[in-house]
């Protein structure tokens, strides 16, 4: 008898670097279209000198700045920080140095802080703050013309002043000097006078932002924008979970997201041994409630990368969705299991660590390169030794692979709409029809995976979205594909 568990996931699944790339701005989410070499003649050409240090410019202003721009043009990842070190201060600076001229001082542990929660917070509140800015220009095509590094300068403040309540003549004048550098001193000019209208409102209570009326279109482009989220999402939201629920999610998907660090004990490290680390490097966190090995923590996780722990493979970042979806398999050694849609690793790794040296976790995967991410990663963490990594399309290695297992894993490619906390920049890169390319996905390799599980096996199917057209509604599709001659069992913990 075969059963599938498929496993709907509510807390948030591991992200997913994207390496950072020189920033070329080919597009703008208003479709007007630049160059790093023509992003409006407010950017420092090559003629000007390099390495001219300018100490009078906010250090996380120009940082922020310039890392919203790669963001929004370059494909760059939201997060500042990542278990490599990359993203570190002095790149960061680097970046801002080859884009804008000049370097400002180094950035010390505040300007880091500052950094990640005003690129995180300006991304999630950007439809927000946009409406704002326009609706503080002179007209709509002088906000639509906007070119991009003035436009992230007037975000930023914006953001600093509506959501961060800095003190507001003290924000208008460090975006003002920023802009004066960076651009021109016109463009300092327009820094100062919209951000000073900005500061009129907001003391008036007096914002300009739309009000909940009207039939349900408008309402939705309504709260779009309150709540800062794509129309579509707020529309298919409120037709699953009610509005009252829509709202409720869309405030936790604007909420700081707080992180998890497993415990790695296939080094000998228990969760108390991590702790203990924490402790000795004063950072805040608490033990997960759900899983042994994991600990939560919402700041200080410089702290950690700079001490080594992850370098060492003493842990990782892993969120505890991932974890819950590892418990629910219960590697058990001497097992073999396969991890169907395996890179980046995360669930690979934690399943192999649970093996104690005995098994084998196949970790199937199409992306060559990020599986040998995962190979190196499975050597630092000394779990190499039950790690075989297969590369390949999953859809054709099940055709022709006799591998069998009694456990098998799909965590399918998704949306990602459960974990919009965490990735900031998610949800203005996902559109409608990305829903339909995706479940048909999903269905297509549900198929080939339930043709590598053995007679009496367990299949385990897990998203990190919270659609049900990519969770209930697949398994029932796959029902009804393959008709029912054993018993399947259904698995849907709320967590």
């Amino acid at each position: 008898m075969a059963h599938l568990l498929p496993l709907r996931v509510f807390l948030s699944s591991q992200t997913q670097e994207t390496p950072s790339k020189p920033l070329k701005l080919s597009k703008r989410s208003n479709n007007h279209k630049t160059s790093i070499s023509t992003a409006k003649k407010g950017l420092l050409s090559p003629s000007h000198k390099m390495h001219k240090l300018n100490l009078e410019v906010s250090p996380h202003r120009a940082v922020s700045a310039v890392r919203l721009m790669r963001i929004e043009f370059g494909g760059a990842f939201a997060d500042l920080l990542n278990e490599k070190g990359k993203g570190s201060g002095d790149n960061e600076m680097g970046y801002v140095e080859r884009t804008l001229g000049f370097r400002t001082r180094d950035l010390d542990d505040r300007d880091l802080r500052l950094v990640t929660d005003i690129v995180g917070g300006t991304i999630r509140w950007r439809r927000y703050l946009d409406h704002l800015i326009g609706s503080l220009c002179h007209d709509e095509s002088m906000f639509r013309s906007m070119e991009p590094l003035l436009l992230q300068i007037l975000r930023i403040g914006f953001y600093e002043i509506v959501k961060l309540n800095m003190p507001p003549y003290a924000v208008v004048d460090e975006n003002v000097k920023l802009a004066k550098v960076a651009l021109r001193p016109g463009a300092g000019n327009m820094v100062n006078g919209i951000l000073r209208k900005l500061v009129l409102v907001k003391e008036n209570n007096s914002l300009p932002l739309p009000k909940l009326e009207g039939d349900s279109r408008a309402q939705a482009r309504a709260l779009a924008t309150l709540y800062s989220h794509p129309v579509w999402m707020v529309r298919r939201w409120t037709k699953y979970l009610g509005q009252e629920e829509a709202i409720q999610l869309m405030m936790w998907n604007n909420s700081d997201p707080s992180f998890s660090l497993r415990a790695n004990a296939a080094k000998g490290i228990t969760r108390d041994d991590l702790v203990m680390q924490l402790n000795s490097l004063k950072v805040p966190h608490e033990v997960s409630l759900h899983l042994d090995d994991f600990v939560r923590v919402k700041i200080g996780l410089q702290n950690v990368i700079r001490a080594g722990l992850l370098k060492e493979g003493l842990c990782s970042v892993q969120d505890e969705s991932a974890g819950l979806a590892v418990s629910v398999v219960d590697p058990q050694p001497g097992e073999d299991i396969i991890d169907c849609c395996a890179a980046p690793g995360g669930k690979t790794l934690y399943m192999a660590s649970r093996l104690r040296g005995k098994g084998k976790v196949h970790a199937i995967d199409i992306n060559k390169g990020r599986l040998r991410i995962l190979k190196e990663t499975a050597k630092l963490q000394k779990v190499d030794g039950v790690v075989d990594t297969i590369h390949a399309d999953l859809r054709t290695f099940a055709e022709s692979s006799p591998m069998k297992s009694g456990k098998v894993l799909l965590d399918a490619p998704c949306s990602g709409l459960g974990v919009l906390s965490k990735r900031s920049d998610l949800r203005w890169n996902r559109r409608l029809e990305d829903m339909e390319q995706l479940k048909n996905l999903q269905d297509e390799l549900l198929d080939a995976a339930s043709t590598l599980v053995s007679s009496g096996g367990v299949l385990i199917y897990s998203t990190c979205s919270i659609d049900p057209e990519e969770n209930k509604d697949r398994v029932e599709a796959f029902l009804v594909r393959h008709p029912v001659r054993e018993q399947w069992l259904f698995y849907e913990p709320l967590c």
